[in-house]
């Protein structure tokens, strides 16, 4: 029943209907659900909300709060993305969601995205959650996750990008968007730079939002230790969190616990296959990207796929520079010049570590379902 419901979830699709909270709105009083009492902050921008997202949810853990993620995409299973005190949400819980949503009949229907927010608060309801992050999906004033803004206690955001930019045309509106998402007189933590903080401070004067931007030489923002997850750009990310929770009063205690404890498979990944390392990163756009490539040895072997809407030639530009070797794979459908192509990650994954030199390790990177489906496969030690 279970895998009967992920499917039934994986086919509602948006199908270019218009993006935004207004089909939660509709169908939620029908759902019967209370909404939650929830204080929640909302995570926005290009990259790094899942980590932002990540250390939250342990600093709230940590102070002994009933505490909740909303999180996306998945690796191995849709319910890593509703997670209650750290683990995920119960099967049981979601195939009666399911069952419920399924038999209401509706002219404009949740889209899988839509229809796991509203699964998210209802559980937020269920376990009397008392602190959650929320990380928006790819918009901002846009995003589905406005329904519950009324929730929101604190907002960030991390950066923002050109990633989805065929989703609003221009930079400027894919920024205003995001930054739209500024509620009235709720405080703002970002780390944006340039033409998308002079939009960021606009909209906070306009909405009398208090504004924090990140500043390694601010008290606010310093870390307590090293951050648990690696790579040099998630002292940034860490950096976002602490200054949260100091703003929404947690202590000293739970900061360092969200800096050291935090956990997220799929980022910098390293692990082991048959002796050699391979290192498994989602970066899915050019600026996660330049950021992997930077913590990478000089030399590697290549496996990459990407969603075909992603800026993939440009990526393949910056990975390939470094690589000994490439093969593209799933759910990469097109070819590059002079690449092979696997449609099998496995394959894909066999083929450069047979090829790979002594010393070089295999980077699995272009998208984080492909990670997810190495890293579920039984390859690694």
């Amino acid at each position: 029943m279970y895998e009967e419901a992920v499917r039934w979830l994986e086919v509602q699709r948006r199908a270019g209907r218009r993006r935004g909270a207004q089909r939660l709105r509709a169908v939620w009083p029908r759902l019967g659900i209370p909404f939650p009492e929830t204080k929640m902050v909302h995570v926005l921008g290009t990259n790094g909300k899942g980590s932002v997202a990540a250390y939250l949810e342990r600093g709230f853990i940590a102070a002994r709060m009933s505490a909740a993620a909303f999180t996306s995409p998945h690796l191995y299973d849709v319910r890593e993305r509703v997670r209650i005190g750290g683990r995920f949400a119960d099967r049981g819980a979601l195939v009666s969601f399911v069952q419920r949503a399924r038999a209401l009949p509706l002219a404009d229907p949740p889209a899988f995205f839509e229809w796991l927010l509203a699964f998210a608060l209802e559980q937020f309801t269920a376990a009397s959650v008392e602190w959650a992050a929320l990380e928006a999906g790819v918009g901002g004033a846009s995003d589905a996750t406005m329904f519950a803004a009324k929730r929101v206690a604190l907002t960030i955001i991390t950066n923002i990008g050109d990633d989805h930019l065929q989703s609003f045309g221009t930079w400027e509106s894919l920024a205003r968007d995001k930054v739209g998402a500024v509620q009235p007189g709720v405080p703002v933590v970002g780390a944006v730079r340039g033409r998308a903080l002079e939009l960021l401070r606009e909209v906070s004067e306009k909405r009398s939002a208090p504004l924090y931007v990140l500043n390694p030489e601010d008290p606010l923002f310093s870390l307590p230790d090293q951050p648990a997850l690696p790579g040099a750009f998630q002292r940034k990310n860490a950096a976002l969190a602490v200054a949260a929770l100091r703003l929404l009063g947690f202590g000293d205690a739970a900061v360092k616990a969200a800096v050291t404890e935090a956990r997220l498979p799929g980022r910098l990944d390293r692990r082991s296959f048959n002796g050699r390392e391979v290192i498994l990163d989602g970066a899915h756009n050019l600026h996660a990207v330049r950021a992997l490539v930077d913590e990478l040895p000089s030399r590697y072997r290549l496996v990459f796929g990407a969603q075909p809407q992603k800026a993939v030639d440009e990526m393949l530009d910056v990975l390939a520079a470094r690589a000994s070797g490439a093969v593209l794979t799933w759910p990469y459908s097109g070819r590059g010049a002079g690449l092979s192509f696997e449609p099998d990650p496995v394959r894909a994954l066999l083929s450069c570590a047979d090829r790979a030199e002594h010393s070089e390790p295999v980077v699995v990177t272009g998208s984080l379902y492909l990670v997810g489906r190495l890293l579920s496969s039984g390859l690694f030690d």
